[in-house]
Parts: C-alpha cells; sequence; structure tokens
C-alpha cells in the first residue's frame, strides 16, 4: 500500500450507477480477520523471529488486509496471562521471543506497532484477550517468574494439559479485569474482544477442580448450584469489563466470539456442544443484555450441515439481538485448506453471501490469517474480485456515539490532468477516514482513505467526461460520518490554487 502517493481516483476505482445529485453511499459492513499469536498460529508464525522478521510479517498481514478490503484486523495480545505488549503485569510471551518474560530485542511494543501500522492503513485494530488461559499446552520453556502460575498459584488449576485461572474467585476476576484495562488506557485500540475460552471446554469423566473456591461460595451464605454460579462468575465477569471500557473510553467497542450454538436446540433441529451448560457461558443473555458492542458467534459449520446449520443458527442469532448490537458471525475459513476440512472456497463465499443478505447482520469475522496469507485454495483472488471487491466501512455504533464529525475544510490545486484535494477536520473531533467521491458527467467513483493521508489526486476526466464535482466527508471512530464538503462550490476551472473554506 502507497500512502499519501498520487493516485487517478477515476482510473483506481469502480463506477457506479448514474446518480446525478448524491454519491452512493459506502457499503456498511465489518470485514474483519482474526490474528492469533497462541501456537504461533498466525503472528509471529514462529517464536524465533528477529524483530525486523516479525515487523515485516505483521506488515504483511495488514497489507493483505488492505488488499481483500478488510476493515478490521483482532489481534490476540494475551493468549495464556501473557502480553504481546509492554506489560508490568503480565510477562513477555514465550510465543514472541521463545523465552517468557524475555523481551524483543532491540526492544519495541509489538502492540503500538501493530496500532500505528493498522491505523496507517485506515484498518481497525481490537485487542484480543484470553481472560482465564494460564498456559497453553504449546508451552515450551521456563515459567517467568512474574507469570500468575508463580505469583499465586492458588487461583490457578491444572485442567488437562493446560493451567487455567479459575472464574469462581473474586481475585482472579479483578486480575483479568485489570490487564484488560491496563491496555484500554494506554493503548488507542479500536475494541477489545474476548473469544469461547471462559470456563475450559470439558474433558469426558473430568470435572474441573474448583471445589475450594465452590465451598467458600457456600460458606459465605451462597445457594446458588454449582452450574448456577459458575455462569454468574462469568456473566458477572463479562458485565463489569464492559462497563469499565464504557468508563474509560466509550468509543472502544467490546466484542464476544462465544461458541456458536448458545444450547442444543435452539432453534430446533440444531445439535451439539451445550455451551450454557458446559463452558458456562450465558452469551444470550450478554446479547439481550446489550452487554457486547458486537457479538461474533463462531458458526464454524457448513450451509449444508443439518445439526449445525449455519444459516438456521444466523437467523436465530439474528433473532435474540434485542438491544440492536452488531452480529457479524466468525467463520472458518482456514478449514479450506487441506491440512483442515479441506472445504472448497464456495464454502466461504457462499457464507458471506448468506450473512449478507440478512438485515439483522451487518459483517464476517475470518478464522484465522493464515488462509489469507497463504491462500488457500486461491481464497485472496476470489474474495477481492467477487465479495470484497469494493471498500466497505465498519457499521455505525450509534449507542455508542451519535455525533458525526465537523465537514472537513477542503483545498485544491492543479496539477496538469490532476485535482489534488487537500482536507482537513474540520472540528475538535479528528477524522479516523476521509470519504472521497469525485462525479463525472452521471458517473461518481468513491474511494475510502485513512485520516493520515491528508490529500488525494483526482483526475481531470475520465473516458473523456470532465471532472463535475468532489466531495469529501469525515469518519469518526464509531463509523459517524459528516456532511460532506464539496468542491468547486463556486470556481471556475482555471490554474494555480483554488480554495474551498465552506463546508456544507
Amino acid at each position: 500500500m502507497m500512502l499519501g502517493a498520487t493516485v487517478a481516483l477515476g482510473l483506481a476505482l469502480a463506477q457506479y450507477g448514474p446518480n446525478p445529485s448524491n454519491p452512493p453511499p459506502v457499503l456498511r459492513e465489518a470485514r474483519a480477520v482474526w490474528v492469533a499469536s497462541v501456537a504461533n498460529i498466525d503472528w509471529p508464525s514462529s517464536r524465533t523471529l528477529t524483530v525486523q522478521q516479525q515487523k515485516d510479517r505483521a506488515v504483511a498481514i495488514l497489507d493483505r488486509a488492505v488488499e481483500l478490503n478488510l476493515n478490521m484486523v483482532v489481534l490476540q495480545v494475551r493468549p495464556a496471562c501473557d502480553a504481546l505488549y509492554a506489560s508490568a503485569i503480565e510477562p513477555w510471551s514465550e510465543y514472541l521471543t521463545n523465552v517468557m518474560g524475555t523481551p524483543p530485542s532491540p526492544l519495541y511494543d509489538p502492540l503500538s506497532f501493530w496500532i500505528d501500522e493498522a491505523h496507517r492503513r485506515g484498518l481497525e485494530l481490537h485487542a484480543w484477550f484470553n481472560p482465564y488461559r494460564a498456559l497453553n499446552s504449546s508451552h515450551r520453556n521456563a515459567i517467568a517468574s512474574n507469570h500468575v502460575s508463580v505469583t499465586h498459584p492458588d487461583w490457578v488449576k491444572d485442567y488437562g494439559n493446560d493451567k487455567w485461572l479459575d472464574p469462581g474467585r473474586y481475585e482472579v476476576r479483578e486480575h483479568s479485569l485489570g490487564v484488560v484495562m491496563d491496555v484500554v488506557n494506554r493503548y488507542d485500540v479500536d475494541g477489545v474482544h474476548f473469544d469461547d475460552y471462559f470456563y475450559p471446554y470439558p474433558i469426558s469423566g473430568t470435572p474441573f477442580p474448583d471445589d475450594d473456591s465452590f465451598a467458600a461460595y457456600q460458606a459465605g451464605g451462597g445457594t446458588m448450584s454449582l452450574a448456577n454460579w459458575r455462569r454468574w462468575n462469568v456473566d458477572t465477569f463479562v458485565s463489569t469489563v464492559y462497563q469499565a471500557i464504557k468508563a474509560a473510553k466509550p468509543r472502544v467497542k467490546f466484542g464476544i466470539s462465544p461458541f456458536g450454538i448458545w444450547r442444543p436446540g435452539n432453534p430446533p433441529g440444531i445439535t451439539g456442544l451445550d455451551a450454557y451448560a458446559s463452558l458456562y457461558a450465558d452469551s444470550r443473555k450478554w446479547l439481550n443484555l446489550g452487554w457486547v458492542d458486537y457479538l461474533t458467534p463462531q458458526l464454524y459449520w457448513q450451509l449444508g450441515s443439518t445439526g449445525q446449520s449455519y444459516t438456521k443458527l444466523l437467523d436465530w442469532w439474528i433473532g435474540e439481538n434485542h438491544q440492536g448490537r452488531h452480529l457479524w458471525p466468525g467463520n472458518f475459513t482456514s478449514n479450506i485448506g487441506s491440512q483442515f476440512g479441506d472445504w472448497p472456497a464456495t464454502e466461504i463465499v457462499g457464507q458471506i453471501y448468506e450473512t449478507r443478505r440478512r438485515s439483522g447482520s451487518t459483517g464476517n469475522v475470518h478464522f484465522s490469517a493464515r488462509a489469507f496469507i497463504g491462500n488457500y485454495k486461491d481464497i485472496v483472488t476470489i474474495l477481492k474480485t467477487g465479495m470484497y471487491s469494493d471498500q466497505a466501512l465498519v457499521p455505525a455504533s450509534p449507542w455508542l456515539d451519535r455525533r458525526p464529525p465537523a465537514a472537513p475544510v477542503l483545498g485544491a490545486t492543479l496539477f496538469g490532468d490532476l485535482l489534488r484535494v487537500s482536507f482537513d477536520g474540520g472540528g475538535h473531533e479528528p477524522a479516523f477516514l476521509w470519504i472521497v467521491s469525485a462525479r463525472y458527467g452521471r458517473e461518481w467513483t468513491t474511494r475510502v482513505i485513512p485520516a493520515a493521508q491528508r490529500s488525494f489526486d483526482v483526475s481531470r476526466t475520465l473516458d473523456g467526461v470532465v471532472l463535475a464535482e468532489v466531495r469529501v466527508s469525515a469518519v469518526d471512530r464509531t463509523g459517524n460520518e459528516s456532511e460532506p464538503a464539496r468542491w468547486p462550490e463556486r470556481s471556475r476551472w482555471g490554474s494555480g490554487t483554488l480554495s474551498n473554506r465552506s463546508r456544507t
């Protein structure tokens, strides 16, 4: 991607149908990709990459996101009570430097790097946390002295080949809340994201070992059953995180990607894991009560599946969205790789189509970046020439902010066959994106560009038709779009510098 480079708008963009009055609105659709760090799934792709190799890999993922016209990246920053950023609370992740607690050398802050590079490209960056996983089975080397399993072994439970924080302990919930809010307060993230790991997936015949914390609850007068108490622990944490984020930075979105089935039989005919009863995740409640800004149920099944129908589940989740939050289903895009389920690429295209044609679902989140970096079964080419051929904006979140930014202030300079349009924010709220539209006769062309880019070059003619007008609007961090500023307002074509300082 060439930021700030001269681009002939009319030559680079798809044309839209005739509309002499106004440009067609940019499609509102979340297009996101998960970037998993646990077990070096996506980034870093190895524990032994140099800092420069880490940065190069990150840039390659972000550039591929731009190539695909995505608008959001969900980066795993806390895979297992460790950190892929500078933290005073938890140790550096071994997935970054091979040895837990060892910082990158030369020292840099990976999360700051990802945020800066994502925003330079006009992409949202959401920080993905695992709130309760303490140590993953892919762990290899020594545990750092400041890891929670060392500093607070009473908080940690061995379960299978992993270690887990006990959600039944108040101190655990406060610790994980502190980790999340440390990132929210110190970094310019656009969102906070949890996946489906709350209580761990059950191991047959092996109950989760939280007898001590449940006994302490009962000794204090608690009367809930074990299952209801576990759900209460998770519900309390989810609600508290949402409230804390909004108190600190209301514009930061909070999203969760639960297991795609709330309970078997919902809707009728659905079979599979009961996440409500086995993960103690009452995700329907979180959506119903508005404790999330977006929900991404992991609908990791094919359209033709019977017991786990993608479309039936999606329709059910849409029907549960009483608060009008964003519903962006998760897609197992990596399953088109031969080492996984070996789906055809058309499966993912079909799932995007089914999501798009429902009014209650406004985007998709793809697991994971390796499918796009590896271009599994030519999925990149298929999407960028098909479903993702045009740009899209993340849907607005009016419950967070309804006030649009001010219209930008425009200037324009002629350079032969090009008009260089410059723009600046017209108010106190900075823009996150600019929308630049140009009209040639009855045809409009439109481009979305990042806020860091303050000018854009527009061809004075397109297919022999002279440029009639340019409009530029600003989009803020919650997706509100300003009124457009227009050029020219009263000026005529001529040489030299032209300026339009009025806002319309």
